[in-house]
């Protein structure tokens, strides 16, 4: 019901903002004459606002059509070269001139987008960082709503089945990146890869901000599974999918939802930044007004996750902990593999966290090295990214200048296999 309440209130919402954009317009365009009134600057960013916190975020695009490679321009190209009901996965092609041929053998790196809410496209500014080295390719995970009932369930371990797929379809060398939820099925995957002795396992795998062991350094998002039952859980936030869409009938965690815990995260965050956007409105600071229309884009376009995925998460990660206390039985390729990273030692682990991270604490990632027990030393490595916060262990500056260099020497110390 609540699924279609919200559907309710997004007809009403629509044509309002649809009027507010078209005010904004009218007051905001200086081909209009209404622009020339006393405080039309006012009038055209309050309209703005209006229009902006009313309308329907769809899903942006990753917008990467070029990079330069040794100084020079090259095409990209998105195209997808596995497409499965819940996820594609796409290869970022940067067609080479004849001058650069030499980076053709850059290494192949599949990143792990998570499935938590927001679109892939929240790592755009990983991908770009990373399209100049090596052969980069991304999980871009299908909204759960746009996926036909026919299509069954998705469960967790599917989604490391998934993975597992893709590292198969990539590999032998291949090359991990991880952000935020998928660590824990990506360590899942290299183990049981590890413990089948798959000749496909990766070359390494770098774990960013990731809930491996919960109970370390807990915090908001960890407290929030603890505080509630599991049947909480299931009786207030999943919801069926409205007949509107593809998946109509499919049980979903809404992606309304996730964003309104998002927000309630940090609500005074949230009102100062768009108060501060009206007033750079209003004051002609388009590039802050910019910076706020493209950050808020990304963040307010969310997606539903499949009810079974995201209740096997709260149970298996955030409530009983199965990867850390070594109980986690996954079924594969019809056999129950038990999850036992200490069966890894043939790809080289690196992991991330921020310094400021209130999403996952302060060792909950570093918690894979102990876990990892037999990989040689040699081949671990941390890094504690001062100053960091959650979304800034992947994007922006700091991520750009301090994080990515020391991944990018990582993967290249990380070229042949660790031998048997």
């Amino acid at each position: 019901m609540l699924y279609q309440l919200r559907e309710g209130q997004r007809s009403f919402a629509q044509p309002l903002s649809d009027w507010a954009q078209s005010m904004f317009k009218l007051y905001g365009n200086p081909h209009s004459l209404l622009s020339y009134m006393p405080f039309s600057n006012n009038i055209a960013a309050g309209f703005e606002l209006l229009h902006r916190m009313g309308k329907e975020y769809a899903k942006p695009p990753f917008d990467l059509p070029e990079t330069v490679i040794d100084g020079h321009q090259v095409p990209v190209t998105e195209k997808v070269v596995v497409d499965k009901p819940f996820c594609k996965l796409i290869r970022f092609e940067r067609h080479l001139p004849p001058s650069l041929q030499q980076h053709a053998d850059d290494p192949v790196v599949l990143i792990v987008a998570p499935l938590s809410g927001h679109h892939a496209t929240l790592l755009r500014d990983t991908v770009r960082a990373m399209l100049p080295d090596n052969q980069v390719y991304i999980t871009d995970w299908v909204d759960a709503r746009s996926v036909p009932i026919s299509h069954g369930p998705f469960h967790l371990h599917d989604y490391i089945a998934y993975v597992i797929e893709f590292i198969r379809h990539l590999g032998p060398d291949v090359h991990l990146v991880s952000v935020c939820q998928p660590t824990v099925p990506v360590l899942a995957a290299v183990s049981i890869m590890a413990t089948i002795d798959d000749p496909k396992q990766p070359l390494s795998m770098t774990m960013m901000g990731g809930p491996i062991d919960t109970r370390k350094s807990p915090t908001e998002v960890n407290n929030l599974a603890t505080n509630h039952s599991f049947e909480w859980f299931k009786m207030n936030v999943i919801h069926p999918v409205p007949s509107k869409y593809p998946g109509a009938g499919r049980r979903v965690y809404p992606g309304f939802l996730q964003h309104a815990g998002f927000v309630a995260m940090n609500p005074d965050r949230h009102v100062n930044s768009h108060w501060d956007f009206y007033k750079n409105l209003i004051r002609g600071d388009l590039d802050d007004a910019d910076a706020h229309r493209k950050f808020y884009d990304e963040y307010n376009a969310v997606l539903d996750l499949p009810a079974e995925y995201y209740l096997d998460t709260i149970r298996i990660v955030f409530k009983e902990f199965h990867l850390p206390r070594g109980i986690w039985d996954v079924p594969f390729e019809g056999k129950t593999i038990r999850v036992n990273p200490a069966d890894i030692r043939r790809t080289a682990l690196m992991t991330i966290e921020g310094e400021l991270d209130d999403i996952s604490g302060i060792g909950q990632t570093r918690a894979a090295h102990d876990l990892c027990a037999n990989l040689p030393a040699e081949h671990h490595r941390h890094l504690e990214a001062r100053g960091a916060g959650h979304y800034g262990i992947f994007s922006g500056r700091r991520w750009r200048e301090i994080i990515y260099p020391q991944v990018r020497e990582f993967i290249g110390k990380h070229r042949e296999r660790i031998p048997a």
